[in-house]
């Protein structure tokens, strides 16, 4: 069996279970472009070794393209097409886990008040308020970015405060409500985009031109604001604060704040959970450990409870 000729069946395979599988399959396919069309067998360690390591330094990367060439494999054997997986036994040890940049409320206001100078030339493809509202709704709603640049105007109701995210990250439709301040921000948004295109099924979000906002445009714009309004990492970390933090950010502070109120936060992990559009709320506990302000607020509970008192 051809390798390219098994990557199309088995992403074909996995799409009819109803999975998007684009980020694996995407691995799958650079894989193919690597290799070429060569027999499944003639691929041995050292090629899949190759494929492995790439040409940068080991990051979580790694780990994420062996696990797609090991259900690759998988299916392959289950079909005879090859008759081993020629994948390493044993696995680097990851580095460290990636940790968010989490906004100050300084930063945030900075990079808000920045706007206006990265964005005001007109030959810059982004208007100045498309991008100002695009910042406070991802922060505001805690949303992811292929999130909120996929939103329609009428995914937006202000009467009844909510947004519909269709089909996210987990295959999954959601509302979202939204704060009042928020709703003025979308409110005053969606005034200029009715302005200029009434369909209800056009994108809240789009270029100078009409063409709709893609994450890739939104997020290379974010990397000349940050610097901008300098809003940069000192700490050696390997990447500078991204688009995706504000998503972060958002939750981190929503935490923050039921542990200062006496909130019982375990309870309420689950509203948090599905606010965020997690399916497990796993990938929602990761929050709790992502500033000293929330460990410092955890270990009081705990030490309270230690102690013999109560929390509500």
């Amino acid at each position: 069996m051809k390798l390219h000729a098994a990557v199309t069946q088995y992403i074909a395979y996995k799409q009819s279970l109803g999975m998007k599988f684009v980020s694996d399959g995407r691995v799958l396919k650079s894989f193919v472009r690597l290799h070429g069309n060569k027999d499944l067998n003639a691929i041995g360690p050292e090629r899949v070794m190759a494929f492995l390591d790439g040409k940068g330094p080991l990051t979580s990367f790694w780990h994420r393209k062996h696990c797609a060439l090991s259900g690759f494999y998988r299916f392959a054997i289950a079909r005879r097409y090859t008759g081993s997986a020629p994948l390493p036994r044993r696995l680097p040890k990851l580095p460290h886990r990636f940790v968010p940049h989490i906004y100050s409320h300084a930063e945030l206001k900075r990079l808000i008040e920045a706007i206006p100078a990265c964005f005001g030339n007109h030959r810059y493809r982004i208007d100045p308020e498309t991008y100002r509202t695009l910042l406070l709704l991802l922060y505001g709603a805690a949303l992811r970015i292929s999130e909120a640049v996929s939103l329609t105007l009428d995914d937006v109701d202000l009467d009844a405060a909510v947004l519909k995210i269709r089909d996210s990250k987990f295959h999954r439709t959601r509302l979202v409500p939204i704060g009042a301040e928020l709703a003025c921000v979308l409110t005053q948004h969606l005034t200029r985009r009715r302005a200029q295109n009434a369909n209800t099924d056009a994108p809240l979000f789009v270029r100078r031109g009409g063409a709709r906002l893609t994450r890739a445009a939104a997020e290379n714009a974010f990397c000349r604001l940050r610097v901008l309004a300098k809003v940069l990492r000192h700490d050696g970390s390997r990447y500078q604060p991204r688009l995706h933090d504000l998503r972060h950010s958002s939750a981190t502070y929503r935490l923050l704040s039921w542990y200062q109120s006496g909130a019982n936060v375990q309870r309420l992990l689950p509203q948090l959970a599905t606010f965020l559009g997690h399916i497990h709320i796993s990938g929602t506990q990761r929050y709790l450990t992502l500033t000293p302000q929330i460990l410092k607020k955890a270990s009081q509970r705990v030490e309270c409870y230690a102690l013999g008192g109560r929390h509500e």
